[in-house]
Formats: structure tokens, sequence, C-alpha cells
């Protein structure tokens, strides 16, 4: 039932990117962005990564889309046709994929209990953490007690981000009223 599950999240993360490529109405876009930041936490949720899965709704899906539709208020809602070559693109797009699978071939399989990361602080984790920390899940114990620094750091950063945008947003300016606008205020 998992494996069928996996299946069709990730059927609707291709058709979703697939959508997102295709369109030229950029609201639609930012929308399907959001749906594909969904996506992809339900998707960590059924591999147990629920921490992960919050992320990805949070900033994929909550912040991430505020800001896009934010910035598509300050700008069209339709994207420009390209200028540029759309077989250059597509080419870089393959030779980069094709690196990032090249740069794959030499790891170990996915899962594999034997592989080098699996054998160091992993175990420890695993042993030290019911004793230590008293919480069920051993990855929120390890992000929030024994990595509680570099999460806080984590967060402040994602604060300082959202803030540095809130005043980005807050200081554009209105445009000008008219002088017929202006009349009528003072008629009324």
């Amino acid at each position: 039932m998992e494996a069928f599950i996996d299946i069709v999240l990730f059927g609707f993360l291709i058709l979703t990117a697939i959508a997102i490529m295709r369109l030229r109405n950029l609201f639609a876009v930012v929308m399907l962005s959001g749906v594909f930041s969904l996506l992809s936490a339900g998707l960590f949720v059924v591999m147990d990564a629920v921490d992960v899965a919050f992320t990805e709704a949070a900033v994929g899906a909550g912040i991430s889309t505020v800001l896009m539709l934010g910035t598509m208020a300050m700008t069209s809602r339709e994207e420009k046709p390209p200028v540029h070559n759309r077989l250059f693109s597509f080419a870089i797009a393959v030779i980069v994929g094709a690196a990032l699978i090249y740069g794959t071939t030499d790891m170990p399989p996915f899962g594999a209990a034997d592989t080098p990361v699996h054998q160091h602080v992993g175990p420890d984790y695993i042993e030290r953490t019911p004793k230590e920390i008293g919480v069920p899940n051993i990855v929120t114990a390890v992000l929030a007690s024994y990595r509680g620094f570099d999460t806080l750091g984590e967060v402040a950063v994602i604060f300082t981000a959202g803030i540095a945008v809130i005043v980005l947003l807050h200081g554009r300016t209105r445009p000008a009223r008219s002088a017929d606008a202006r009349k009528k205020g003072k008629d009324a």
C-alpha cells in the first residue's frame, strides 16, 4: 500500500511540474508551486520524515507562495515570451542533469544499513536518545536537543529573511493619485 501511495504522489509531482513548465500565467504557476510543495510534504510524511514535511509545508507552500504572490503584485501576471534560444537552455539542463546523475553513481544503495554514514553517529543517537531525551521520534530529538543551536540558527536566518522581505514589500511606494482624483477628493 505504501508503494502505491509513493507512486501516486510521484505521479502527481511529475504532472504538476509539467503543468508549471507549460503555463504562462504566473498566478497559476505560483499556485501550482504551492501544490508541488504540499505534494512533496506528503511524500516526506510517507517516508517518515515528518520534520522535513513540516518545513516543506511551512516554507515551500506557505512562505514561498506568499512571497511570490507579493512579488507578482509588483510585476505582470503573464510571462513574457522568451528572447533566447530554447534549445540552448534545454542543452544546459541536460548537461547539468547528466552531471548530477554521474555524481550519484558511486553512492551506496538507498537505505543500506552498512553505509559509512550509518556506522558512526547514527547508532550512538539511536542508543542514547531514548535514555537522554525521552522523545520517541529520534529525528525530532536530534534536531531539538543535540542540534538545538543549529536549529536555532536556521530559524534566525529564516526569520531575518522574512523580516527583510516585509521591509522590502512595505517600502514599495504607491502610485501618485492623478489630478482628477485629488480634485474629486477635495470636492467630497
